[in-house]
């Protein structure tokens, strides 16, 4: 007697795929993530519309002067100053973008192609630092410039990272001179 073998009980296979289901789950998935992106956007206006205080960020004078430094990099962000995940996105200053930073004596110019342009006079400036990490921005030990200035009530944390990052220290160095000659001379 020789062994049968069943290989399928039923003349068709079953259906391996429900293509109904499959796109009623990805349609619903669109739509989770597309939910999530709005709670987001809206989230990011609701913080901006708490921070609408803040006062309109200064432009550029006509005359700043020559040029003590410049740098060209990153810009990474605005935090209220000591709290380095607590984001200032009000006036386009959580945006981040590519920055030519200029110091003369009048202030500190940022520029930024696609994003708002401001400028931190030398009697707003507080401190420079080298630091680690910014809201939405951690890099090794000492990787970012962090700019601390006054505007309004507010003191503010800025973080920039130069293309060459040894030129960080020279920021550092000539920002906290100038500084400290500022409120000598006051």
């Amino acid at each position: 007697m020789t062994p049968v073998i069943l290989l399928a009980e039923a003349e068709k296979s079953a259906e391996v795929t429900h293509w109904g289901g499959r796109i009623g789950w990805l349609v619903g998935l669109v739509l989770f993530i597309a939910l999530v992106y709005w709670l987001m956007r809206e989230g990011w206006k609701w913080r901006g519309t708490l921070q609408g205080d803040l006062p309109e960020l200064p432009s550029a004078p006509e005359e700043t002067g020559p040029a003590r430094l410049s740098m060209s990099g990153r810009y990474h962000g605005s935090t209220t100053a000591g709290q380095w995940l607590d984001r200032i996105v009000a006036h386009g200053l959580g945006t981040r973008s590519r920055a030519e930073l200029t110091l003369t004596d009048a202030g500190l110019e940022v520029e930024r192609p696609g994003a708002t342009d401001f400028f931190v006079p030398t009697a707003a400036l507080r401190g420079a630092r080298l630091d680690k990490g910014i809201a939405g921005k951690v890099l090794t030990e000492d990787g970012l410039l962090v700019v601390t200035w006054a505007h309004g009530d507010k003191l503010i944390d800025s973080g920039f990272r130069s293309d060459h990052a040894a030129e960080h220290t020279e920021w550092v160095d000539t920002l906290n001179q100038m500084i400290n000659d500022t409120e000598g001379a006051r």
